[in-house]
């Protein structure tokens, strides 16, 4: 919050850009830039986003949901402003710790280091230490290298030895070094920020907006990349965040006066599929000591806080670092362990070469959890996992599945392990599951086969996933009208049910295809490219999300937009048997 004071103090935004890395943090930023009213909407259907959207103000300077990407985004603004003469224009990134650990984080670093143009970086550090302060020597040194005079005289220094030939022309490099290794000399300080030849200024209090303003006014304009290292500490001035920080990430509702949480328990509620995970991968290790767990960045999210627990040695969070958490997976694989790689669906995209390359391509036996697939809610277009099943369908050797309940993903989670040689992917969504009762006896699923749940004459409903409670749903709205329905619930979509799929083309002159994923590419296409390749001609009805980016909204509200609700679907139903597509 200081932080965001401050900037918007110095900067004359939205002129100067300023890029904030992960959403979260700009809450204060969106308060501040005209959206105080609106604020009691966020996240909210039709509401403010909870990330940066250009789309709803022009202080959003870039989308951002997925972590590491301001340095990149940041220093490409920065020279863009420079091609169009804007020398007046600044640019920020704000980026925090974590999300300093992502790969793209260090490229962005490694290019600006080349690069003259004026960015201006700011590590907002809460967690991890990645620089300590040493004594008043440190505040001190802060106080006279962003002194303008100093600065003055540094580059008056730097411009008198080229006149004199001294020194070629190295974009300061020489000189920067002898500069960094001076006052690392003084301080007893090394970071790999002067590594990459860009100006660091810092650890200063980010909680003192004063100072920070001093601060960011004396290093505005000096030539070059910089940045400026704070420390901050999560949730300051709530008292409940401070002591517990990762719990209040995202505490949900929770009484603003005492600081309690809002939780409500009901008895014998469905289980969070993400628990029924953890406690599963548990069960496995149990019974294998090969088999290791693996996520980036989110074992509290994807439960994987379980595993770490009962096997600490054998449990790696490995950081904001999508692509490093497959190839660092495939590589268990290779020498003889069974790594169950949990990556949400939407953070997925940033890992798909590693998924072709380093596992696919090796037919390596490991298993893909994708979790927060489909739509996700809240969060948005950002985070919605909805492109998986059509960009992983076209890769060899994989397998694809999808859980109708939580005994499905305790059965496939079993079979990835015991049954399947190769990697097995199993994508499930965000939240609870549809039973209380979900601890059973696993078993093996054969691969590649489907279920019929009932059987009908009129219609043929092929669903895959959870999103097929909503079709069991949709049934029973029209079983009054007469209408006779058949629901196969798919499970794999790749390799897919062969047989089913001929018994429904031979069958059926109606079928709907329902998936919580992109309708192009997906089962629904899959469907098509079936029954084109062998002949049949039934009418098809694809059901899922449309080609566009789906705002933010609670599930039913986003299933209601994109016609996944069970009464959308029994619309559909009604509409293909009784108004008016010809039977064959």
């Amino acid at each position: 919050v200081e932080l965001t004071v401050a900037l918007h103090y110095v900067f004359n935004t939205p002129y100067d850009r300023i890029v904030w890395d992960v959403g979260h943090q700009a809450y204060g930023h969106k308060i501040l830039t005209g959206r105080r009213e609106a604020f009691h909407t966020l996240r909210k259907f039709k509401g403010i986003s909870g990330f940066p959207n250009p789309l709803e103000s022009p202080y959003d300077a870039f989308v951002a949901g997925h972590a590491s990407n301001s340095i990149s985004a940041a220093m490409g603004m920065s020279v863009a402003s420079a091609l169009k003469g804007e020398k007046d224009r600044h640019v920020i990134a704000v980026i925090g710790d974590g999300a300093m650990t992502g790969g793209l984080a260090f490229e962005g670093l490694n290019n600006a280091s080349a690069n003259p143009n004026n960015l201006l970086i700011i590590l907002n550090d809460n967690d991890m230490a990645i620089d300590h302060a040493v004594g008043g020597l440190s505040q001190y040194l802060v106080d006279i290298t962003t002194s303008q005079a100093y600065n003055k005289m540094r580059y008056d220094v730097y411009r008198g030895l080229r006149k004199m030939k001294l020194i070629n022309n190295d974009r300061r490099g020489n000189i920067l070094r002898f500069n960094n290794s001076l006052k690392a000399l003084l301080t007893q300080q090394h970071n790999l920020f002067e590594g990459f030849s860009i100006r660091y200024f810092g650890p200063i209090d980010g909680h003192d907006v004063g100072y920070m303003i001093k601060v960011l006014n004396d290093i505005k304009d000096m030539e070059g990349p910089k940045l400026l290292h704070i420390k901050t500490k999560k949730g300051k001035g709530f008292k409940p965040a401070e002591k517990s920080a990762t719990e209040w990430h995202a505490p949900g509702l929770f009484n603003k006066e005492t600081g309690e949480r809002i939780i409500v328990h009901k008895l014998n509620e469905p289980q969070l599929y993400q628990d029924v995970f953890g406690h599963t991968l548990v069960e496995l290790a149990e019974q294998d000591e090969r088999i290791v767990g693996v996520t980036p960045a989110m074992p509290t999210g994807c439960s994987m806080t379980y595993m770490m627990k009962a096997f600490p040695k054998r449990a790696f969070d490995v950081g904001i670092a999508e692509g490093h958490s497959v190839t660092f997976s495939a590589g268990l694989a290779k020498e003889g362990m069974i790594p169950f790689c949990n990556v949400y669906s939407s953070f997925m995209q940033r890992a798909y070469d590693m998924v072709i390359h380093d596992v696919a391509l090796q037919n390596l036996h490991m298993v893909i959890c994708l979790d927060r697939a489909g739509l996700v809610g809240e969060d948005g277009a950002t985070h919605h996992g909805v492109f998986d099943l059509a960009y992983l369908r076209p890769v060899p050797n994989l397998v694809i599945s999808s859980p109708l309940n939580e005994l499905d993903l305790r059965n496939l989670m079993y079979t990835g392990y015991k049954e399947c040689n190769g990697p097995f992917v199993i994508r499930y969504p965000r939240g609870k599951g549809e039973m209380a009762d979900w601890r059973n006896e696993m078993h093996i699923l054969p691969i590649g086969k489907g279920k019929k749940l009932r059987d009908g004459d009129d219609i043929a409903i092929l669903s895959l996933g959870p999103i097929g409670n909503e079709v069991i749903k949709a049934i029973k709205e029209v079983e009054s009208d007469g209408i006779s329905i058949a629901h196969y619930d798919m499970i794999f979509l790749k390799p897919m049910d062969e047989e089913l799929l001929h018994e429904v083309g031979k069958r059926f002159s109606r079928v709907i295809t329902v998936e919580n994923g992109v309708i192009k590419g997906g089962l629904g296409s899959a469907v098509l490219e079936f029954m084109a390749d062998n002949g049949y001609a039934p009418q098809v009805k694809r059901i899922g999300v449309p080609d566009e980016f789906v705002e933010h909204g609670s599930i039913p509200e986003l299933y209601k937009l994109c016609g996944m609700d069970a009464k959308s679907i029994a619309g559909e139903i009604k509409k293909m048997v009784i108004g008016g597509y010809i039977s064959l």
